[in-house]
């Protein structure tokens, strides 16, 4: 068995070399994200195929892992889970129970090899698993290296299983190529391969690898004109799997990567992890809904009171939501809308924002309010000085300081602390009227809480005019656009490709703040498929 393991690791090598040799560097390379892997994996073997094993984590950088999947590597330990993973996903695949449907194809002999039908499998999946065609000298190792596990075992399906493994743990699975070949039309430009094109198109609108009309469309060459591209972008914004395109990047620009803070159960006893994890979703299916579903004004997150909610979300915002299901059966979601002069009124009011941007026994303005700036307007806000003590906005117990807002100005006296805090915690004082756990009240240790603030010169007394000052800040559009942007090239734009985003900014305005106007716009893009070549300056 041991042979067989090193043969593996051998053609994973091989494979390598073998791209490495006939594709241009790529500009960027990405690595498949935890929810990438599971969508293909499910897309190409079905939902009935268990990973069996842990994926390495992702990395955010400049606010969004899809950034991250740029710079993130692969330790040896990581790659002993995705072998593991390859080797479990495999044997199931071309298992008993799967065989007929997956294989497609009944070898001349089940306890020998049969080079002709491996062929024909692994050509079929490696299409589906690198998104592209396998190279001759690619699909010839495979099928050699089947045939040899095979010829050692006595056993067709299980030598092939071991050419598959090697196919899930090698490079060209985990990694998103960016093959670069020449632009047509444009003397020295570089632009995406047009499998590359279909790789990317489709993550951006699916999170998950390209079907078979699309890879067809590359083959073509379909993809490479501006009318084809066109074509497959609507076809698939057309398609229910468009969601999963949209709730990918909200969760990644809200940074819902296990975000939850765990809370101390003895001052908030309704939170749990059930809660939270009904809180992302809460906050998913509000933003879908308004985008997706009614194709609303992007700007309108802010300040919707239509929401969904589950009986233990609903125990925390003190609403009447009753569920008709059996103990311990999964709760059902409820649309509900808050009334007009409730205290909650868009995102920024749910637990999923107040209770993950505070720490485990209280609320945190300056949290929040750092959150508020970098998630939804782009507005670094630097770190504080790592000599900084905070034991007097910690001691929530003070007597002479009972409310944040008062601990906060004493705090800001250090003149150190009070650069950031002045940007920060007037934005997030205006939160203060919802606890650690997102609960709404309206006193702190006894004494009335202060929600007045400013925003850019915008003044509010609440919550609710917090959310009404940042739809109408021009900064939260311009936001999002950037970020998208980020989002589906791996990277934050640079040079004259901020001229681009310049572009979808006011076009994400002229046609009234529709997200999905804007996704298909980027989707169409020629910034999307270009490859710089040192030049953009």
């Amino acid at each position: 068995m041991r042979i067989l393991f090193a043969a593996v690791a051998v053609l994973q090598v091989f494979a390598a070399v073998a791209v490495a040799a006939d594709t241009a560097t790529p500009p960027v390379v990405r690595r498949l994200s935890a929810d990438q892997y599971r969508n293909i994996i499910h897309d190409v073997f079905g939902g009935s195929i268990q990973l069996g094993g842990k994926l390495a984590p992702d990395l955010r950088l400049e606010g969004l892992s899809a950034v991250g999947a740029a710079r993130v590597t692969i330790t040896s330990q990581d790659m002993e889970q995705y072998d593991a993973m390859a080797r479990s996903i495999a044997a199931q695949a071309v298992g008993e129970k799967n065989r007929r449907q997956m294989v497609g194809c009944t070898p001349v002999s089940a306890a020998a090899p049969d080079d002709a039908c491996a062929a024909a499998f692994l050509t079929k999946a490696g299409l589906l698993l690198f998104r592209r065609p396998l190279t001759a000298a690619e699909r010839d190792a495979h099928v050699a290296a089947a045939h040899a596990a095979a010829r050692e075992v006595g056993d067709f399906h299980r030598g092939l299983s071991f050419a598959l493994a090697a196919m899930l743990s090698s490079p060209q699975f985990l990694f998103r190529e960016t093959a670069a070949v020449p632009a047509p039309g444009r003397s020295g430009a570089l632009t995406l391969s047009s499998y590359a094109k279909a790789s990317q198109l489709s993550f951006f609108l699916w999170d998950a690898g390209p079907d078979l009309i699309l890879l067809e469309a590359a083959e073509r060459g379909e993809i490479d004109t501006a009318k084809g591209l066109a074509r497959q972008a609507d076809r698939m914004m057309a398609s229910p799997r468009l969601e999963a395109g949209v709730r990918a990047f909200f969760s990644d620009n809200f940074a819902f990567d296990g975000a939850a803070v765990p809370k101390e159960t003895s001052l908030f006893p309704k939170f749990s992890t059930r809660v939270a994890a009904d809180a992302e979703e809460q906050t998913l299916k509000t933003v879908v809904d308004l985008l997706l579903v009614q194709k609303g004004d992007y700007r309108d997150i802010f300040t919707t009171r239509k929401t969904f909610l589950t009986p233990d979300l609903a125990a925390i915002y003190r609403v009447p939501v009753v569920s008709e299901v059996p103990n311990g059966a999964p709760e059902t979601w409820t649309a509900f809308e808050f009334p007009d002069g409730d205290p909650r009124a868009g995102i920024l009011t749910h637990v999923a924002f107040t209770a993950f941007h505070s720490p485990p026994g209280r609320g945190s303005p300056t949290l929040r309010g750092k959150a508020l700036r970098e998630m939804f307007l782009c507005q670094k806000v630097p770190a504080p000085p790592a000599d900084v003590k905070f034991n007097l906005v910690n001691d929530v117990s003070n007597p002479l300081y009972k409310t944040a807002r008062k601990r906060l100005a004493a705090h800001r006296e250090n003149p150190v602390c009070a650069g950031c805090h002045k940007i920060v915690d007037p934005l997030g004082l205006a939160l203060e009227s919802f606890d650690g756990a997102g609960e709404f009240r309206t006193t702190e240790n006894g004494e009335a809480i202060d929600t007045s603030g400013v925003l850019d010169g915008v003044t509010f007394t609440d919550a609710v005019g917090l959310a009404k000052a940042v739809r109408d800040n021009p900064a939260a559009p311009a936001c999002v656009v950037n970020r998208l942007a980020s989002y589906a090239l791996g990277r934050v734009p640079a040079g004259r490709e901020q001229e681009w985003v310049g572009g979808l900014t006011k076009d994400f305005a002229a046609r009234g703040y529709r997200f999905t106007d804007l996704m298909r716009a980027v989707a169409i893009s020629d910034a999307l498929y270009s490859v710089s070549t040192g030049d953009m300056k």
